[in-house]
């Protein structure tokens, strides 16, 4: 038996252990009628890393498991094709260019929050947190936030009770004189910054990262459940985006090489959670959803990066492969068992759907895009409702039914292209991954994605399908145009000196370091 699943197992007995010696002779009440939530999301996963979406090495029993438990959803997108705005629309239940997760700097371009953004989550955008906390919630966040790291949009700042995680990516090491290392925080004091004390070896690949944010989860489960208090947890672990890394018990497990080592371990993970709830008896009351931020990052490289099954290209762009995720509802004796629904469904929905499950409402002081999916998943009934393909700025594609059609084409630039970026390696098609800005406007690109999943055969303009279609698609469009008032963008203006240089608790540490001057810029937005 290897040391991970020992040091796993222990901590597993040491907690039930407890749970029976407090639990022994007591009326515990139950939770029934406020449910727990658990939102897994993963990082820069692709919808065909999974083995029930077809991987071919079949390395993820848990997850399949939990498919084949709950309900699998082959249709689910995220909000953008990149980690922060994906996240920001979790978490309101809002698209980016609504919540302010985007930039305005130049058109179509992807923005994030890189330690030099000066912005983050605005002050007027309610969080799930925030409201799951009318309903006596504890709400925790486990890994990245990535909605900005000045401590005005820490997580604890905006509903979260605890957190334990990083604001940023594990990009790094650095010097701590051009740029610091990105800190991790327990709940508001940072306790250490990636690569010194929360160690990632880039070479090996080793970092026990996964494993801290397993043991904070299971424990954070068990004291929430002997307090008989609702709980909402947030595990957003970041394995699988690049540099990858997978603790020692796992490294060169998988037939995928390293990347497949993070997502066994995050497999295993994912189990050890929904195990411990069955051992606690909380299984019939916590509703689990497990999704991606965004497609595959392809232009990683296949030691780096992850498939995106036969969808076009990856991460950063508003094809298929970008934006289409991996997604599974979990709900024991909710969800009928080894369902497969065919709704089109987004990361937005998780908004309403959760407070949905806590027999809460939705903001009524704001558009919401998110659908309340408990139909769906009760029901396994089909809601008519479209996608949005979003690129900054611009709405790039829109999906109805079966029918997508592309308004604007791009993957990336000739310049990157040429020096070995590539947003959709051995997937070129012509006309469609564009290393220019194309607009297709007047005579959109429109795709059949149930004959043709990998958008390489725009159906021709001169056919009745492709009139009825654009008919369809167009009411669709003009309504959500008409509708549409962009927030405020949050990710135009960057600073080195609004770095992690000195965060909260730095000083009992002796981590504090110094900042440079402020010399604001707006920031450059490549793709």
């Amino acid at each position: 038996m290897d040391v991970c699943l020992i040091q796993t197992l222990l901590l597993f007995c040491s907690l039930l252990f407890c749970s029976l010696i407090c639990c022994f002779g007591a009326d515990t009440p139950s939770n029934k009628s406020t449910p727990n939530i658990i939102i897994i999301l993963m990082d820069d996963m692709g919808w065909g890393d999974l083995g029930v979406f077809g991987q071919p090495s079949k390395e993820t029993p848990n997850l399949d498991s939990m498919a084949a438990q709950g309900m699998l959803f082959p249709n689910f997108y995220t909000a953008n094709p990149l980690c922060s705005p994906s996240r920001a629309s979790l978490l309101t239940g809002r698209l980016p260019v609504r919540n302010g997760f985007y930039t305005t700097n130049a058109h179509a371009r992807n923005a994030y929050t890189p330690q030099e953004i000066v912005g983050g989550i605005s002050k007027d955008e309610i969080l799930l947190p925030q409201i799951l906390k009318k309903k006596g919630y504890v709400n925790k966040i486990i890994g990245k936030w990535h909605l900005g790291h000045r401590a005005h949009h820490l997580p604890l700042e905006h509903g979260f009770d605890e957190w334990f995680g990083a604001p940023n990516c594990h990009f790094g090491p650095y010097n701590s004189s051009d740029r610091p290392n990105v800190p991790v925080y327990n709940n508001s004091q940072m306790v250490g910054r990636y690569y010194e004390e929360f160690g990632i070896d880039k070479k090996t690949g080793e970092s026990n990262l996964t494993q801290i944010y397993l043991e904070e989860g299971l424990d954070f489960i068990f004291h929430q459940n002997m307090a008989q208090r609702p709980f909402f947890l947030y595990w957003a672990a970041d394995a699988t985006h690049a540099p990858v890394y997978a603790s020692k018990q796992f490294l060169g497990k998988s037939q995928r090489g390293r990347y497949g080592d993070a997502v066994m371990e995050l497999d295993y993970s994912v189990g050890q959670m929904l195990a411990w709830l069955r051992a606690l008896g909380i299984d019939k009351d916590t509703f689990v959803f497990f999704t991606s931020d965004n497609g595959a990052a392809v232009m990683s490289g296949p030691k780096q990066s992850g498939s995106n099954g036969p969808f076009l290209c990856g991460k950063e762009t508003t094809f298929e492969g970008g934006m289409r995720e991996p997604a599974i509802a979990w709900w024991p004796g909710h969800i009928p068992a080894g369902t497969v629904s065919q709704q089109l469904g987004t990361v937005m929905d998780l908004f309403s759907t959760s407070l949905s499950v806590a027999g809460l409402s939705v903001p009524d002081d704001r558009l919401i895009d998110g659908l309340d999916l408990s139909p769906v998943l009760h029901n396994n009934t089909l809601i008519n409702r479209p996608i949005f393909y979003y690129r900054g700025n611009e709405m790039m594609a829109v999906r109805v039914g079966p029918y997508k059609a592309h308004y604007w084409t791009w993957s990336n630039s000739w310049e990157e292209f040429n020096q070995g970026i590539n947003f959709c390696p051995g997937q070129e098609v012509a006309g469609v991954t564009t290393h220019t800005q194309q607009e297709h406007t007047m005579q959109p690109l429109i795709f059949h994605l149930g004959r043709d999943p990998g958008e390489k055969y725009p159906i021709s303009v001169v056919t009745k399908e492709y009139q009825e279609a654009l008919s369809r698609i167009t009411a669709v469009v003009e309504k959500h145009k008409k509708g549409l008032v962009p927030g405020v963008p949050q990710l135009n203006m960057c600073d080195m000196a609004v770095m992690n240089w000195a965060p909260p608790g730095c000083e009992k540490l002796g981590k504090c370091l110094k900042a440079p001057k402020s010399q604001p810029w707006k920031c450059d937005w490549p793709h």
